[in-house]
C-alpha cells in the first residue's frame, strides 16, 4: 500500500513539474540558471581554497 502511494505522490509531482515548465518558461529558465549558479559558486570556493 505503501509503494502505491509513493508512486501516485511522485507521479504528481512529475505532473506539476511539466505544468509548471509548460505555463512559466521564464520562471523556470530563471531556476534553472540559480541552480547552476549555486554549483558555479561552489566551484570557485573550492578553487580558491586550492590556491
Amino acid at each position: 500500500m505503501s509503494k502505491i502511494i509513493r508512486t501516485i505522490v511522485s507521479a504528481l509531482i512529475v505532473m506539476f513539474l511539466i505544468f509548471y515548465l509548460y505555463t512559466r518558461p521564464e520562471a523556470a529558465a530563471e531556476f534553472v540558471k540559480a541552480i547552476f549558479g549555486i554549483f558555479d559558486a561552489i566551484g570557485r570556493f573550492f578553487n580558491e581554497l586550492l590556491r
